[in-house]
């Protein structure tokens, strides 16, 4: 059942869901908050953007053109009258297909920037959810990690950014894969559920074609305080830009 919720703390930006079948989560407003952004930037890309969270969200941070890319039909249909509420046709496109091989679709070396919300378990890791639409968007079923880091090298200019969140039990092999597709990473951040609970997420920030080394670990950020409310800096990332 399709439901229109508030994307952000304030009836900002809405974005159309379905509670039953995959909502969007605060893991996408974390990645669409930590990606750099440069001055010069023209063109975004969200790989795998779902319901489209990442790029409403980075139409409060830039006037770039975002292009979101999407495999499942459901979950493109929720995207497109997501963009299409908020009036920001304009700015979204959205495609409707494979991410492996979008860049003969969008143009080799043509993006500024690429971010993406992958999914996090590789097949046989964790019990498969019955509903494959949600298993699809949690498992590597259609597209792998070694993928999405390919194809993003190819969309990048030389200097491009990608960013992405994932599980920090991948984050060697997120390094291996960076190096091996010219990606240099340059900025990593440790996400816990509180302190002293152990870290279940990394975002993880790297440049096309850089100068090796000078990787910056940022401070970690808790998602919850002791009272398991959301933290100072959690709100500030959920409610973006929506102080009076």
């Amino acid at each position: 059942m399709e439901v229109i919720n508030e994307l952000l703390g304030r009836p900002l930006l809405k974005i159309y869901q379905d509670p039953e079948i995959f909502n969007f989560s605060l893991d996408s407003m974390l990645l669409a908050n930590f990606v750099t952004i440069p001055k010069k930037t023209k063109l975004i890309v969200d790989l795998g953007t779902g319901n489209a969270p990442i790029p409403l969200y980075l139409t409060l941070r830039t006037t770039a053109k975002i292009i979101g890319v999407e495999i499942q039909n459901y979950s493109f249909i929720l995207a497109t009258k997501s963009v299409k509420i908020n009036n920001k046709e304009g700015q979204i496109e959205l495609i409707n297909a494979d991410l492996k091989g979008i860049n003969e679709t969008i143009g080799l070396h043509k993006a500024d920037v690429v971010t993406c919300n992958p999914p996090f378990y590789q097949l046989g890791s964790f019990k498969q959810n019955p509903d494959m639409r949600k298993t699809i968007a949690r498992h590597e079923v259609l597209v792998k990690l070694e993928d999405v880091i390919k194809e993003a090298s190819l969309l990048l200019n030389t200097k491009g950014v990608f960013a992405l969140i994932h599980r920090p039990e991948r984050l060697s092999e997120i390094i291996l894969l960076l190096n091996k597709y010219r990606l240099e990473p340059k900025r990593l951040r440790f996400i816990y559920p509180k302190i002293n609970s152990k870290c279940n997420h990394i975002l993880v920030e790297a440049v096309k074609d850089a100068n090796k080394g000078s990787l910056k670990v940022l401070p970690p950020l808790y998602i919850y305080d002791n009272d398991d409310k959301w933290t100072c800096e959690t709100l500030k990332i959920y409610n973006y830009e929506t102080e009076e």
